[in-house]
């Protein structure tokens, strides 16, 4: 659990009434995010560390593009070779699984943090 240092309360005779009122608010507020007000069930407590349980995303698998743009020249026309366009078809793959595992892991993360 997280660790938070005492709120001191506000000096009620060098403010206003409502300076008062207002920063007591704010401290409670403080506090009870910060789960040290004493509330039994801790409903009221922000996100700290231990509450996010989702696993890091995996490491990104697409580092570099292997595809070099090798081309061939058929009558005229630049086509690419079918082994350059072979390592792009798997560059593209293994980006989209990156982004699928990506988004995977933000949705768990978003689902966790809205409680």
């Amino acid at each position: 659990m997280a660790r938070f240092s005492a709120i001191p309360n506000p000096p009620q005779s060098e403010m206003s009434s409502w300076q008062y009122q207002m920063l007591g608010a704010m401290k409670e507020n403080i506090e009870l995010l910060a789960e040290t007000r004493g509330e039994k069930d801790g409903a009221s407590r922000a996100v700290t560390k231990a509450s996010i349980t989702v696993v890091q995303a995996p490491a990104q698998t697409m580092r570099q593009i292997t595809a070099q743009g090798a081309a061939v020249n058929l009558e005229g026309a630049v086509v690419p070779a079918m082994e350059d366009y072979i390592e792009l078809l798997k560059n593209v793959q293994a980006l989209a699984n990156d982004v699928a595992s990506l988004q995977a892991t933000l949705n768990t993360l978003i689902t966790q943090l809205r409680g």
